[in-house]
């Protein structure tokens, strides 16, 4: 998988443009994805990521970077011994790109405010 763009609201991986909230696998996107509550991401909005056992767990806050890493979130990452980045999401993207064949990584990445 390779984000090839971002903007505000829409981002195009592997040619095929997004305008919702992505999770990027190792071997799929999940356009689907929300929380449950807007600008928090909770353990419950990333359970599904956390059984893909990565190495790295890459959170695009947005563009301003509104979105917040609850500190559970963050107890639960350490535990499962999951490494954390959380940057606005055109720095994630970037990121994303740069390690993403070196280590076994999944993004998700909130794609507006």
């Amino acid at each position: 998988m390779r984000i090839d763009e971002y903007g505000f609201g829409r981002i195009v991986i592997d040619g095929k443009k997004y305008t919702t909230d992505v999770v990027i696998y190792p071997d799929r996107v999940d356009s689907s994805w929300w929380r449950k509550v807007g600008h928090e991401l909770r353990v419950d909005d990333i359970e599904e990521a956390i059984r893909e056992r990565p190495d790295v767990l890459i959170v695009g806050t947005g563009s301003p970077g509104l979105m917040k890493v609850l500190p559970d979130t963050r107890v639960r990452l350490r535990q499962e011994e999951i490494e954390l980045i959380v940057m606005p999401t055109e720095q994630a993207c970037h990121t994303f790109n740069e390690i993403v064949g070196a280590k076994k990584v999944v993004a998700c990445l909130h794609l507006t405010c």
